[in-house]
């Protein structure tokens, strides 16, 4: 009777991780294999990886899991209800057309991020929902939050720096989360990032314009991400920091959005949604 009974009982929700051999994917790989809520439904690479065609858990130097990485990403997405996607802009551009196809959750980490791209990805949120961050821990979204109230809290006599640090291979700068934590600096003051942000400084660059917002960016080492925002005025400074010293905080965040997606429409939304902080 009991075998009849687990016969019966609902599947978990599939998850597809993109890019499997990535840092991020084998993360999700490791943490959804061993997921009570939710099961590791597919693992894709690009073709002519050499991982394509054997198992993700063996590829990883582990045992089996039972799920081969596929090239094939139509055939895999299709299958979704899910898709973790740390991968690079025109992948996640392409990787949003099919899940939307398929009516399933997109949750998008991938950074580096144009406006092109974003274009792409709100035709395809009108089909599917789409949960895009450019941070998924819980404490970077927090810090974002408080950014955003001490901005609004100050005037423009206070300068605002983003500075952030990562690994030596992150290959985008500012980092999505830099950019995130901007934009919510400019929100607390009623503006967009556009009109605020400064560029990178080389040389003789003058006095900074009041207001403005700049960004500073360090890559070296293994570091996975320290992000500071600096409040800066005359005699007084406010730092807000948030250090990650774990991967797996990202991968986390992501699996929890995707399971939060699971009962929602089509549409655009962040982490401040998936944590209740909207």
């Amino acid at each position: 009777m009991s075998d009849l009974q687990n016969t019966d009982a609902p599947a978990l929700p599939g998850i597809v991780v993109t890019g499997a051999s990535g840092r991020m994917g084998q993360m999700l790989v490791r943490l959804l294999a061993d997921h009570p809520a939710v099961r590791l439904a597919g693992a894709l690479e690009r073709p002519g990886h050499a991982w394509v065609g054997r198992d993700v858990g063996e590829c990883m130097g582990g045992a089996p899991l039972g799920v081969t990485v596929s090239d094939d990403a139509v055939a895999v997405i299709a299958q979704a209800q899910a898709v973790i996607d740390f991968t690079a802009p025109a992948a996640t551009v392409a990787f949003a057309e099919l899940t939307a196809q398929a009516r399933a959750v997109h949750v998008i980490g991938t950074t580096g991020l144009e406006p092109s791209h974003l274009e792409y990805l709100r035709a395809a949120a009108r089909h599917a929902p789409i949960i895009r961050a450019g941070n998924m821990s819980l404490g970077v979204n927090l810090l974002t939050g408080l950014t955003r109230k001490v901005a609004a809290a100050l005037g423009e006599d206070w300068d605002i720096e983003v500075v952030e640090a990562h690994h030596r291979m992150k290959v985008d700068a500012p980092s999505g989360t830099a950019l995130m934590l901007g934009e919510a600096a400019a929100e607390g003051r009623g503006r967009t990032l556009a009109e605020l942000r400064t560029p990178a400084r080389e040389g003789i660059t003058g006095a900074r314009e009041a207001g403005s917002i700049g960004f500073a960016a360090i890559r070296g080492g293994d570091v996975v991400g320290e992000h500071d925002v600096i409040f800066a005025a005359e005699g007084e400074r406010i730092v807000l920091r948030h250090l990650a010293t774990d991967r797996a905080i990202f991968a986390r965040g992501a699996i929890r959005a995707a399971i939060w997606g699971q009962d929602k429409g089509p549409g655009e939304y962040d982490m401040q949604d998936v944590l209740g902080l909207n």
